[in-house]
């Protein structure tokens, strides 16, 4: 999903800074003209002019860039968060097999790296540039408008099911019933809803960076709570199902699988979704990010296109394994229960698996993502109404956010909103992609509407207005799955765009200004060179102490998975599992705490010593 991109050490950037730097871009380009800003293509050519430009819009220089190792840490982070409950357990409702899941999820996911490291990172890395200052460049103001009501929409729905998750977590505290159908059926809930979304509004508006930082801290715990939860109640389904606890063979899980989880039949008792939707929503659920081109604001800092591989940190951790180890938990949840599946939610899950860990899981993972997406939509409603001060307009959104939240409906429907949401931004990847790939194989002038002087580019609406008729027009004629329809209508908006942009001077060609463009980023080139000198290295913390703080924390964690497998793999009948349960519940919380104090120090420490890199 597009969730905990937020990790902060030395000189990086917090992502959801990135996007309020790439949104500001956007503000300050469009309104160039009637501001004395300087734009990155000024004629101007002083040192002076260069650092007048907002750094936001100029390409990333090279002492800015990171390892490898960042963008593993970066992309495992994002990728396991409270939604991957509602997801785990929906595939389990619709009906997937068990063989479906275990390799259409395992093809789906690398499909999507493939998409990462073939189609985001190139574009990316050759740039420099976020998709908002690019697509403005090709497109100018009209079309970044548009995409950033897509944006406002999308980020806005995305909070709102994240806001609902965290809900059904503190609704345990009160004995709420579970919200089961579209509507809320308890005021209580309601209450909750708009008590939880305020806390969210507000820490959006005025106290993100601390949680920011937070949350990235995250992910390596979210990782192993999500493999914890699935080996604690894995026994009790064995149990159910094979009579014993303990699993004799490989065989013994497909059994259970089949039986009990992923039995091939949805919800309603016909037969379910098979290998290749399960194959389809693994490769779309994030068409926002890499199709969509989204994740050029992470990529453009990668040292190497390769560096697009490292999403399988996310993919196969996050995504592969979360998922799986959700529909566990959720079948687990039921046998203890005696419930099924579609009437429980996020909070009766977490908390049978982990408990009081699980309270922890779903409102944090479920707070820091509503946050985030909340801080996009408000930054690119911001960018419309560039008149109102960020913080008026991210209390508007959000309130709108708070009261869409009241409704279950938002985050049962996780994987269909998902899809339509990529649906909508892949004509926009298609349009940045044909400009950058296929325009100069084909003899035209990529920037050919920025050389041209243009503000509004036809083309470009036009391609994705029809992109979007293309692919909602197919998907009301169910000629194919729907998780598929990213695709077809991302190769019609490169052709549409491609046929519109040669009618308007696409095919011409423009040396001057393109002998201008590569003078501007060459001198570019040598300011940043000259910045890099005078600002230094980022001072590394190779202190005892934080090594030792370091240690604690992630002894905390392999603690809480030894406990975890001790369960799974040390509990010979339902006595024994009961005991091992009982350990487990109230050291997990222990370790937890433990975990989170030791990590946030590590993280002060090693803010402390690079405050002069602070924006």
């Amino acid at each position: 999903m597009l969730l905990f991109r937020i990790l902060r050490f030395a000189d990086v950037t917090p992502p959801q800074q990135l996007i309020e730097i790439e949104n500001r871009s956007v503000r300050s380009s469009t309104h160039a003209q009637s501001t004395s800003e300087k734009s990155p293509m000024s004629s101007e050519t002083s040192s002076q002019a260069i650092a007048d430009i907002k750094q936001e819009q100029l390409p990333i220089p090279s002492h800015k860039l990171h390892g490898w190792t960042h963008f593993l840490g970066l992309y495992a982070g994002e990728h396991v968060a409270a939604t991957e409950f509602v997801i785990g357990a929906t595939f389990v409702a619709l009906g997937a097999s068990t063989k479906d899941i275990l390799i259409g999820l395992l093809i789906g996911n690398f499909l999507a790296i493939l998409s990462w490291t073939v189609i985001t990172a190139p574009i990316a890395v050759q740039t420099r540039l976020s998709l908002y200052t690019y697509l403005h460049k090709i497109a100018g103001d009209s079309m970044t408008n548009l995409y950033n009501w897509a944006n406002v929409l999308i980020f806005m729905v995305i909070s709102a099911a994240m806001i609902t998750v965290s809900s059904s977590a503190v609704r345990l505290l009160f004995n709420i019933p579970a919200q089961l159908h579209w509507y809320p059926t308890s005021s209580l809930f309601v209450l909750v809803v708009l008590a939880v979304g305020m806390i969210v509004v507000v820490v959006a508006m005025y106290g993100f960076n601390a949680v920011a930082e937070f949350s990235g801290l995250c992910g390596p715990w979210l990782v192993v709570m999500f493999v914890c939860g699935a080996f604690v109640l894995f026994p009790a389904l064995a149990n159910s199902v094979l009579g014993r606890t303990e699993l004799s063979s490989f065989g013994d899980f497909i059994t259970i699988g089949d039986q009990s989880i992923w039995t091939g039949v949805n919800s309603k008792g016909e037969p379910g979704i098979g290998l290749w939707e399960v194959i389809g929503f693994a490769w779309a659920a994030n068409t926002i990010t890499h199709f969509g081109l989204i994740d050029m604001a992470l990529l453009r800092y990668a040292k190497s296109s390769l560096y697009g591989l490292c999403t399988s940190a996310g993919m196969l951790f996050g995504h592969y394994v979360a998922w799986i180890a959700a529909g566990v938990m959720g079948a687990g949840t039921a046998v203890l229960l005696k419930s099924n599946i579609v009437e429980l939610d996020p909070g009766d899950v977490a908390y049978r698996a982990l408990g009081l860990s699980g309270y922890v899981i779903v409102i944090v993972a479920g707070w820091t993502t509503a946050n985030a997406n909340l801080y996009r939509a408000g930054l690119a409603a911001q960018s419309i109404f560039h008149t109102h001060s960020r913080k008026m307009v991210t209390f508007t959104v959000g309130c709108i956010t708070v009261v869409i939240a009241c409704f279950p409906f938002v985050f049962s429907q996780m994987l269909p909103l998902l899809t339509y949401a990529g649906l909508l931004v892949a004509p926009v990847g298609g349009i940045v992609f044909a400009e950058h790939v296929v325009f100069p194989r084909i003899g035209f002038t990529r920037y050919w509407a920025h050389f041209r002087r243009s503000n509004h580019s036809t083309p470009a609406i036009a391609a994705w207005i029809g992109g979007l008729a293309f692919g909602f027009g197919l998907n009301a004629m169910n000629v194919m799955s729907f998780y598929y329809l990213f695709l077809p209508t991302w190769i019609f908006t490169i052709l549409l765009y491609t046929i519109l942009a040669k009618q308007y001077g696409a095919a011409e060609k423009y040396p001057v200004e393109q002998a201008e463009d590569e003078k501007r980023t060459e001198e570019i080139k040598a300011f940043q060179a000259e910045q890099a000198i005078s600002e230094g290295d980022p001072i590394r913390d190779h202190s005892w102490l934080s090594k030792a703080l370091t240690g604690i924390a992630w002894t905390s964690l392999g603690l809480t998975l030894v406990l975890a497998l001790r369960v799974m793999f040390w509990s010979p009948d339902m006595t024994a599992y009961e005991q091992n349960v009982a350990i487990f519940y109230p050291w997990a919380f222990v370790f937890t705490i433990t975990y989170f104090a030791f990590a946030y120090w590590v993280l002060h420490r090693r803010k402390a010593l690079n405050l002069h890199l602070a924006d």
